[in-house]
Parts: C-alpha cells; sequence; structure tokens
C-alpha cells in the first residue's frame, strides 16, 4: 500500500492504482446494450482514489456533496450534476455528505464479467492468481 499526503492534512491510503472493492464503499454494477454502470455508494468522511481510466466517460453524482481533486485541481460538486472525464484521468473523492457517485462507460461487447470490464476501462495494476 502507498500513502499520499493531501493539502489539509489528509492522507490517502491507496493500493496502487488498483480498483478497490470494500464492503464499506459498497458499488453495484448494471448493463444496458453497449454500456457498463458502475455505482459507489460513500458515506461522509470517506476518501476513495479513482482508478486511471482509458478512455473518455460520463460520471454523475446523483446525491450527495463531494470535493473532487484531479490533477492540481479540487472542485466541490453538489448532486445532482454530471461531467465528462477526460482519458487518463484519476480522481481523489471525498464525501462531505453520504453521496451516490455513478461513472458510465462504453461496453461495446456487453461484457458482465467485472473484471474483464475493470481491465479494458482502468489501467489496473492487479496481480492474478
Amino acid at each position: 500500500m502507498k500513502s499520499l499526503a493531501l493539502k489539509h492534512d489528509i492522507e490517502l491510503v491507496h493500493n496502487n492504482g488498483d480498483i478497490v472493492v470494500t464492503d464499506e464503499i459498497p458499488v453495484t454494477h448494471d448493463f444496458a446494450d453497449q454500456l457498463y454502470l458502475r455505482q459507489m455508494k460513500m458515506k461522509a468522511g470517506q476518501m476513495v482514489l479513482g482508478a486511471k481510466h482509458k478512455h473518455k466517460h460520463i460520471w454523475f453524482l446523483l446525491s450527495g456533496k463531494v470535493s473532487i481533486k484531479n490533477k492540481d485541481k479540487i472542485n466541490i460538486y453538489t448532486g445532482p450534476c454530471y461531467k465528462i472525464s477526460e482519458a487518463g484521468a484519476q480522481r481523489v473523492i471525498y464525501a462531505h455528505e453520504d453521496s451516490v457517485f455513478v461513472n458510465i462507460h462504453k461496453n461495446p461487447d456487453n461484457i458482465t464479467d467485472i473484471k474483464k470490464l475493470e481491465t479494458l476501462i482502468a489501467y489496473i495494476n492487479r496481480k492474478e492468481t
């Protein structure tokens, strides 16, 4: 695990870019024709380092309030809202309130295997066993 010091004395521990799956921040998956939807529910005070995405995609904040650090800029968003995320973007998300965050990715082959999808949409350092 790697530890990053952020402004305001907040420390974020992450696992070198792998997509984090934890019961503390539930993630659900949904599919439509050629689309993959990934929903994350954060409690107030939680912080995550998102994966570095390979493709431009859309994210939605359905409810809540979050600060998002992308490169050297921090923006505060209150749901409902949406933004377009550029390829290569990697975000640090801090939930000020309980929040529901959704990413929508293209899925032209209608893949439903989550591990396979993650390797197609994000740069993953996962070591397969």
